[in-house]
This record gives C-alpha cells, sequence and structure tokens, in this order.
C-alpha cells in the first residue's frame, strides 16, 4: 500500500468511527427524549393525583360535611389517616420522578455535549469517501469500474424506494380515510338496525341521517386521499383508479332519504354500501401490505449496495 493509500485508509476508518460513534449518541438521544415525555406526563398525573389527595384530607381536617358524614359514620380518624398515607405516597412517587427527571435531563446534557464534539461526522466521511472514490476511478484501477456500476444501482435503488415510500405513506393515509367512512355507515347502520327491529322512530332516523351525513363528509375526503394514492401508484408503474360509491350528496341524501319506501330497503341500502366500502378498504390493505413488503427488499438492497461500496473503497 502506498504512503497516500495509508493515510487514506487511516483517515477513512477514524471517520468511520466518528460516525458510528454519531450513530450511538443520536440513537441515545432519542431515546432519552422518549423518556422525558413519559416523565413528564407522569408528573403532570401525580400532580393533578396530589392535588386531589390533599383536598380530600383538607375536607376532612376542616370539618365540613365530608369529615361530618365520616363522624357520623365513626370512620373519621380512619378515612384521615388512610387520605393522609395516600398523600405520602403521591409525594414519594412524585419525588422519585422528580429525580428521574434530574437524571434524564443529565443524561441528555452529555449526550449533546457528545453530539457537539463529533460535528459533522457524517458528512466528513461521505466526503472523504467521494474523494477517494475519485482517486480509484481516475487511476484506472479495476475497482474503480465496480464503483461505477455500484453507484448507478445505488442512486436507482434509492430514487425506487423513494417512491415506494411515498406510495406507502399515501396508502396508509387513504387506508385511515376510508376506515372513517366504514365507521360513520356502522353507526348509520346501527341507528337503522334500531329503527328497523325496535321502531326507533323518530329519533332513529334523526341519529341515522347525522351519521350518514358525515359519512357523506368522510367519503369526500376518503377519495381525495385515494385519488392521490393512486397517484404515487403511477410513480411506480401502476395504473389504478380505486373509487368509493358514487361520492356526491345524492348518495347519502337522494338514494337513503329522498327515496325511503320502507326501513327494510333504507338498511339494504346502507349495508349495500358499507360492503362496497369495505371492499375499497381491503383493497388498500393488500396494497398498502405489498407496498411494505417491497420497501423492505428495496431497503436491504440499498444497505447491501451502500456495504460493499464502503467496502470496495476502505479496502482493497
Amino acid at each position: 500500500m502506498t504512503p497516500y493509500a495509508a493515510d487514506a485508509a487511516d483517515a477513512l476508518l477514524t471517520a468511520r468511527e466518528r460516525v458510528r460513534r454519531l450513530e450511538q449518541l443520536t440513537s441515545r438521544r432519542g431515546a432519552v427524549a422518549v423518556q422525558l415525555d413519559e416523565v413528564a406526563a407522569l408528573l403532570g398525573d401525580l400532580e393533578d393525583l396530589l392535588a386531589k389527595e390533599e383536598e380530600d384530607v383538607s375536607k376532612l381536617e376542616g370539618g365540613g360535611f365530608s369529615a361530618l358524614l365520616a363522624g357520623l359514620t365513626g370512620s373519621r380518624d380512619e378515612r384521615l389517616a388512610r387520605e393522609r398515607a395516600e398523600v405520602l405516597a403521591v409525594r414519594q412517587r412524585l419525588d422519585g420522578q422528580r429525580n428521574r427527571l434530574e437524571w434524564l435531563n443529565a443524561d441528555r446534557a452529555a449526550v449533546d455535549e457528545g453530539l457537539a464534539g463529533l460535528g459533522p461526522a457524517r458528512e466528513e466521511y461521505d466526503a472523504l469517501l467521494e474523494r477517494e472514490e475519485r482517486r480509484l476511478v481516475a487511476s484506472g484501477d479495476s475497482r474503480g469500474r465496480e464503483l461505477v456500476e455500484l453507484d448507478q444501482r445505488l442512486a436507482d435503488t434509492r430514487a425506487d424506494l423513494a417512491e415506494y415510500q411515498e406510495a406507502h405513506r399515501a396508502g396508509v393515509d387513504a387506508f385511515h380515510g376510508v376506515g372513517e367512512v366504514l365507521r360513520c355507515l356502522g353507526g348509520a347502520r346501527g341507528a337503522s338496525t334500531w329503527d328497523m327491529l325496535a321502531g326507533g322512530g323518530g329519533f332513529a332516523d334523526m341519529m341515522e341521517h347525522g351519521h350518514l351525513r358525515n359519512a357523506d363528509e368522510a367519503a369526500w375526503h376518503a377519495q381525495q386521499l385515494l385519488d392521490t394514492f393512486a397517484r404515487e401508484l403511477v410513480d411506480i408503474g401502476v395504473n389504478v383508479a380505486p373509487k368509493l360509491p358514487e361520492v356526491d350528496t345524492r348518495w347519502f341524501a337522494d338514494m337513503f332519504f329522498d327515496n325511503i319506501i320502507t326501513d327494510a330497503i333504507k338498511h339494504h341500502r346502507i349495508e349495500s354500501t358499507g360492503a362496497a366500502v369495505a371492499d375499497v378498504a381491503e383493497w388498500v390493505r393488500r396494497t398498502v401490505e405489498g407496498l411494505d413488503v417491497r420497501r423492505e427488499e428495496l431497503t436491504r438492497l440499498r444497505d447491501a449496495l451502500a456495504a460493499r461500496r464502503e467496502e470496495v473503497i476502505v479496502t482493497g
């Protein structure tokens, strides 16, 4: 190995070690942040609980109605002792969580200090890799040809992965949107069943119509999400046009309100519409699952190509 190559290898090794440390500290900071959020929520709950317990003690000590009632039943002293014990227990838990908060803040400060010391470690390492790659390609080294091919495959894989990630996100949003339509239709179906079997009358009709109006609004939103999903799927070579049942006012107004002949017919129409929406939801679910599988495959391929590229540059 030439002196230059040895120096480059040493520089890459040092830079890589800094990147690994950066990754470790970044992961640790994320874990600390989750724990801090947890403690903050616990502290809020415990402070509310302490205020309630102290209020209960004050009522018993102050001779109000609670104290009078407890005295009449002969349980005042016993209840007061129990409430004071509850206050003490809550205070101890509160002190423990406050101490935990201090420890976690100290941990986060130490992590932040470590991250600040690393600076742009990732950018520095990537710059060293690119410089060494250019040298290998320019020198005619056999590794240079492999690097060119690896870069092309890596660029294509990253682009494909980005498209699948966008499609997956859009699919998840669409699934939730269609699910909201199903939820509203489920409420309408329940009201319709009550009306048909138990004679719910005007109140049941009012509930049913309210659920259907909500379903109408949810359906408009869900169709927009489905349209977005379809556009994202086009980017990965899939041409589809998912549609909910006719999304306009007549779908839920004319069909269910003006054209109602019997409760049974109305109930059947709601069930039929729900079944059609459920079919769309199932299609979205299966499609999203397929996208997730492909995302995982592309992620593994990207990582393997990146690892091989790094290996070619660093070793050899």
